[in-house]
Order: structure tokens, then sequence, then C-alpha cells
């Protein structure tokens, strides 16, 4: 007798993968919003009237509420600061990759690091209306939308579907008519809808994304939606993020200039990594950090004292030494010459952060008295060494190339200048930049 087992047993097998493949390509954006709901802090310190404070779990938060943000601390909700004077790391919200500096009145938003002081703020978008909730929000609907293609599959699986079954009985109607048995006429039914089933319909669409979305991974390409790469072959233009992505996404030391014939650059470095160690500032790090990778040991430092915005200064030795922006050293009664002045707004113009060090012979911490300039440490986000590259084949390729960032747009046009990208649009928020991803929407509001 005849038996089918096998023909039965291989359909359901392979609109089985089919599916399952569907699930783990969707699992895929599944993580991601995962791993953007851990950025999110699960516990707020709220003040309450009587000045107590109270640990209380981040939904729980609500407008209005006035909560703490120690230092190492998440930022719970989207705010704005009340007391207190900090440097917050914005890099996991908008790009920027220096730390940013916040006082009475400036806005705080969720999932942002506090580095340095204690920060009192007032809660103003909590729950759904945070930026990290939006932003996941946002990575939600991206994971649920279908592929053009695949929402055509559908289509057309809903009307071949019911004309092949009504084929497949009529068949088995005419063999019955004709005087045939009913088991053979029952056997061409089946036939009919056994060769007819749309396997190949309903895999292709969910193999090809699979494929696809895999070889992006595989590359660090994360694609948005089935709808985006199906789209991706029409591409005549590249939004990149600048952190990150062109760039190495964190502070290094780019530039060390000395002034003085007494002085040696590796002198400079050890005074100036002293002088940061003890120090808050979020580049602190990065010359710290050169000092490690040159092997210097560095001397300690006495009397240091650090001044919100400024800089700092502390005593190595018996000399007094100050590190900060010029408008710190000039209050110390630094000198500096035109060329040295120029040359921190060459260092600026390239998007990189000077910092400035002086020492001064005598005297005491706090004392206004002439501080001797000795060197200025540039500090940046660098560039990748596969950034040019890139850009430089998707040039080639006749693909317009734009960055996109939240960084200042001192920094941005820096890098859009040294790599040759066509266009920048900074200090864009990432709810800002779906707006902004569409080159015809940024020229239609440009001009």
């Amino acid at each position: 007798m005849d038996i089918y087992f096998e023909s039965a047993g291989t359909i359901l097998t392979l609109i089985t993968v089919g599916k399952y493949l569907e699930t783990k390509s969707k699992g895929k954006t599944s993580a991601a919003i995962t791993k953007l709901m851990d950025l999110s802090p699960k516990t707020a310190i709220v003040l309450r009237e009587d000045g107590s404070e109270e640990q209380i779990p981040t939904e729980d938060v609500e407008k209005g509420d006035v909560f703490l943000v120690k230092p190492g601390s998440l930022v719970p909700v989207d705010g704005v600061v009340l007391e207190g004077n900090s440097s917050v790391d914005e890099s996991a919200i908008t790009g920027e990759s220096i730390p940013v500096e916040k006082k009475a009145g400036d806005q705080v938003v969720s999932a942002t690091v506090n580095k340095a002081g204690a920060l009192k703020c007032r809660a103003e978008k909590v729950g759904e209306d945070t930026t990290l909730s939006q932003i996941i929000r946002l990575v939600e609907e991206a994971g649920a939308s279908k592929a053009p293609i695949a929402r055509l599959a559908d289509k057309i699986a809903g009307v071949f579907v019911p004309v092949v079954i009504g084929i497949a009985f009529l068949a088995a109607a005419i063999w019955l008519v004709s005087g045939s048995g009913f088991e053979f006429a029952m056997s061409v039914g089946i036939a009919v809808l056994v060769i007819s089933c749309p396997c190949a319909l309903g895999l292709a669409t969910p193999v090809a994304i699979m494929v696809g979305t895999g070889v992006g991974a595989k590359y660090g390409v994360l694609i948005k939606s089935g709808e985006a790469l199906q789209e991706a072959r029409g591409v005549d233009t590249v939004v990149l993020d600048k952190t990150g992505t062109v760039t190495e996404g964190k502070p290094r030391v780019t530039d060390v200039i000395v002034y003085g014939e007494e002085w040696k650059e590796e002198e400079a470095v050890v005074l100036a990594a002293a002088l940061e160690k003890p120090s808050e500032h979020p580049l602190a790090d990065a010359v710290v950090g050169y000092a490690g990778e040159l092997g210097l040991k560095l001397p300690e430092v006495r009397e240091f004292q650090a001044i919100f915005g400024k800089g700092i200064q502390g005593r190595i030795g018996d000399v007094l030494y100050y590190a900060g922006n010029r408008k710190f050293l000039e209050e110390k009664a630094a000198r500096f010459t035109e060329e040295q002045v120029r040359t921190m707004e060459r260092l600026a113009e390239e998007g990189k952060t000077p910092l400035l060090f002086g020492r001064s012979e005598a005297g005491k911490a706090g004392e206004k008295e002439e501080v001797r300039f000795m060197a200025v440490i540039a500090v940046a986000d660098t560039i990748k060494d596969s950034s040019a590259e890139a850009i430089r084949q998707l040039q080639q390729m006749h693909i317009q190339t734009i960055m996109l960032t939240g960084d200042n747009r001192k920094t941005a046009e820096a890098v859009r200048k040294k790599l040759g990208i066509a266009e920048v649009i900074a200090e864009v928020l990432p709810g800002e930049k779906e707006e902004k991803t569409t080159y015809r929407a940024y020229l239609a509001e440009k001009y």
C-alpha cells in the first residue's frame, strides 16, 4: 500500500524550520531591547519634604519629585539640575564622547552616568516619557515590522491556499465522477495539495532576512527591520554616527606640546598625569592612561584642590602646579605668547580639548601669583584607522556620506574635514536622529 508519511513529515519540517528562523531573527531584536533596558537604573534616591532620603523603584518616581544622583550613579529619569556641579557621561544616549559638565538649570537624561559630584534634580519626564523609554519603543516597533516582500508573500498565500484547496477538491470530484474509486480520487486530491503547497513562498522570505541580518551582524552592521534590508539595494546615502563608529569612542591624548628648553615631553607627561590622577575631571583618565602606556612612574601630589569648571592645582615636591583651561591659568597670572594662543585655537578647531599646565616656584595653594606656562596636552576621541578607507570606498560607489552625531559641532566638523565626509549634522539627540536620517529631509530643513 502507498504510504505518504515521509512527504507529510518533510513538509511539516520545512514549515517549522521557516518559523524557527523567523523567530530567531526577531529574537535578535529582543536581545537588543533587553540590553537597552539594562541601561536604566532599577532604583532612584528621592528626597522627601522632611529632608529624608528614600530609595524607591525607578518606575515609582513621579513628575516633580526631587531626586539625588550620587557620583558613579546612573540618572534614573529625565530632569533638571537644582543644586550641585558635576560631569555626566552621556555617551550612551547622545554619543558625546566627553562627559558634559552640569550645573543648576541644566538638563539631565535618564541612563546617563554621573562621574563626579552629587546632583540634586527635579524629575520632568518619567516612566514611558523618558528618553531611554522612547528609544526602546523605537527599537520594538522596528522589530515588529515586516519587509514589504514578506507582506506580499502573505497576500499571495492568502489567495493561493484557498484556490489550491478548491482545485484539489475539483480534481478529486472529477475522478469520482469519471468512475474511479474513492481512495484513488482522494490520493489525487492529496497529490494536488502536496505538490502545490507554497513551502518556498513561506520559507524564502524569512531565510533571506535571516541570512541578510546574519551577514550584517558578522561585520558589525545591525539592520533595523526587514523593510530596511529590502530597501538597502537602492541606498544612495549612508548616515554614520560618530562616536564608536567613525571614532574609537574613548578620549585619548593626541598632542603633547612643551614650552621651555628645560622641559622634556616625558617629564611634562609625568607631572601632568600625577596632577590629574586624583582629579574627577572627565579627561583626567586619558592623561593618566597615556602615562601608563609610556610606563612612567608618577610622583605623589600634596595639597590637591579642584576648582569646578576651571581646573586643578597641587604640590609635587616643593613646586605648586596648575592644570586647567586658559581662563584658569590667566587668573593665576600666566602669560601666553601669540604663537601659544594660535596653537590652542588650532587644537580646538581640530576638535581636540587642550589641557594647559603651568608651575610656580613659590607660594601656597590659593594665592594669586605668576604661573609659568609649561605645556599643553590635547585630548580627543581619535578616528579609527579603518574609517578613512571605508568612507573612500563608499564615495567610489557613488554613495553620499553624512555624519549624524550628538557631539558638539566644532568636534564633528573637525572629523568631517579630516575624513572628507560630505555633510555633518551635530548636536542631535537619539529621538531626533530618525527625523534626520533622510538626506532630502535634511536639505529641506536646511534650505
